[in-house]
């Protein structure tokens, strides 16, 4: 089936491409999502028309997507937690208080985006950088430090 990307998908392509899917992908997935429409004539001319409004939308959305990933960059999280022998921490740190932490901070992130090497959680004292990514092929990191009670 022949479908035209509303939004960019990163497996498929960008917003305002005509793109061919399985049957199944582009009925269950991209058309109730409201990602993709079906290919057909009227759609076609219909979407020749709105064709600029898309691609304006997909660049806006780019550019607060890197707007915010400037702007978190240069963020600095504290957590803290109590320590036990070794430097161990009691607990750990997951995605879940990193997203509180920037909530905290204003920051609307869900813990989705948030990506970082030592899994979901981290159970040591340090400074770690963690991954976000905001979408629209945007990612910046932020530097959590990790300190004891």
């Amino acid at each position: 089936m022949k479908v035209i990307l509303k939004q960019s998908v990163p497996s498929l392509g960008k917003a305002g491409t005509l793109v061919k899917v399985n049957d199944g992908y582009a009925r269950n997935y991209l058309i109730p999502k409201g990602l993709a429409l079906e290919a057909d004539e009227k759609n076609v001319k219909l979407f020749d028309h709105e064709r600029n409004n898309i691609l304006k939308k997909a660049a806006k959305e780019h550019k607060n997507a890197q707007d915010l990933a400037d702007v978190l960059s240069r963020e600095t999280i504290t957590i803290a937690r109590k320590v036990g022998d070794q430097d161990k921490l009691f607990g750990s740190v997951s995605n879940k208080d990193i997203e509180a932490a920037l909530h905290e901070k204003g920051y609307d992130i869900p813990r989705k985006m948030i990506v970082h090497e030592h899994g979901e959680i981290i159970k040591s004292q340090g400074e770690f950088q963690i991954k976000i990514k905001l979408g629209h092929g945007v990612e910046t990191e932020i530097k959590l430090i990790v300190v004891g009670e």
